[in-house]
């Protein structure tokens, strides 16, 4: 594992020292025989992918906008064409970072951003399968878009957004408030005005409750019941195992056969880390650079790495393929994050700060990056 420092760029300075208070400082996990956490199986409800891999990847003759043919990412069941740019943006939107992504049962694609516009705009755009504008909404998020997710209650779809500005709000697929939340006084972890709070990232417990990543404050997972009540709280700024740097994103892991747990993207330690429900520490993934964020489907991880990635991870979180994995590429993406203001610097086939990545009900995967223009990749499935 190698600790690499970065060189202070101020035109970036609200995202490397506001936003992103660790990230003068990166991650690379050098030691590619480290062992992978493997201590419980692994199951999922939704999907019913095997995990069969091939050695050679697959050659679809599927081609860009241009005419040239895309190339593969992936190998064997697990190979995916990269589409780059993916859904019609309208007009009144200009896309600024894209931060998240999430699909509703309808096959509905919610993309969340956050865009520097001195006019507020929505944050959160709506598109259908095909890439095409549905609706949009959110201008009360404009500046702070981050962390989106839906979960279904009832009969009716929900969505749980994360505000970097210390915002956790409640909505309707169309928009409409049903709650929010500021900072977390009642935590007792906030009392000094000076604490950071900016939320990033939301999970869902089996019960109805949630689960919040302070993600660019001070580094706390918050979990409330299902009546948005606090229940407790835990973590903290550290090394050790229970604390974090950066709790970027978290995740249920509620896969038959096994007790539910919490997994986090643990993100500038450059590791996963597994809790019990109730906050104790359980073990680690430790094949990862700069996770962002995580989804499962059938008995698949899928964690969007910010070093330019995107991984696939087994029942036993072995990996199953690095998607644009390239180290020379990678070097150059951190060098000075220069590379994610040019969009003329983008090839075809790589990725450059995967923040959020999701399936859907077809196994094809939607990724939302951390650049400055904004940009979705539709990864479809090669089947």
């Amino acid at each position: 594992m190698a600790l690499i420092k970065l060189q202070y760029n101020k035109s970036l300075q609200q995202d490397t020292t506001t936003l992103y208070p660790d990230w003068k400082y990166f991650m690379i996990n050098t030691n590619k025989n480290t062992p992978a956490f493997s201590r419980r199986t692994f199951l999922k409800t939704a999907g019913t992918a095997a995990l069969t891999v091939s050695l050679g990847p697959l050659i679809l003759n599927a081609k860009n906008k241009s005419g040239t043919k895309l190339p593969v990412l992936g190998k064997g069941e697990f190979s995916y064409t990269p589409h780059h740019g993916w859904g019609e943006v309208p007009d009144h939107v200009q896309w600024g970072e894209t931060h998240g992504v999430c699909v509703d049962e309808e096959g509905l694609i919610y993309i969340k951003h956050r865009s520097k516009t001195k006019t507020p705009m929505d944050a959160i755009v709506v598109f259908d399968e095909k890439g095409k504008f549905v609706r949009s909404f959110g201008k009360e998020y404009h500046g702070g878009g981050h962390g989106i997710d839906i979960r279904k209650e009832g009969n009716e779809e929900f969505l749980y957004l994360s505000n970097v500005k210390g915002v956790v709000a409640k909505s309707t697929t169309k928009g409409e408030k049903v709650w929010s939340k500021g900072r977390p006084v009642e935590t007792g972890l906030y009392d000094d005005p000076n604490t950071r709070y900016s939320p990033t990232n939301i999970a869902f417990a089996p019960d109805g409750g949630f689960y919040i990543a302070d993600g660019y404050g001070s580094h706390y997972i918050h979990q409330y019941d299902v009546d948005a009540k606090h229940v407790r709280s835990w973590g903290g700024k550290g090394e050790e195992p229970g604390k974090m740097k950066t709790p970027h994103g978290l995740w249920l892991d509620d896969r038959p056969g096994r007790e539910p747990s919490l997994i986090v993207a643990d993100r500038a330690n450059a590791r996963m880390q597994y809790f019990t429900l109730d906050g104790k520490h359980l073990g680690f993934i430790q094949d990862v650079n700069f996770p962002a964020d995580i989804d499962i489907q059938g008995e698949v991880l899928l964690v969007p790495d910010l070093h330019a990635r995107v991984s696939l991870f087994d029942k036993e979180n072995n990996v199953i393929t690095h998607l644009g994995d390239d180290p020379v590429w990678t070097k150059n993406v951190l060098d000075g994050f220069k590379i994610r203001k040019d969009s003329s610097k983008w090839p075809v086939g790589k990725f450059i700060h995967p923040h959020d990545a999701c399936f859907d009900k077809a196994g094809n995967i939607y990724v939302a990056e951390w650049v400055v223009t904004g940009r979705v990749t539709f990864m479809k499935k090669v089947s």
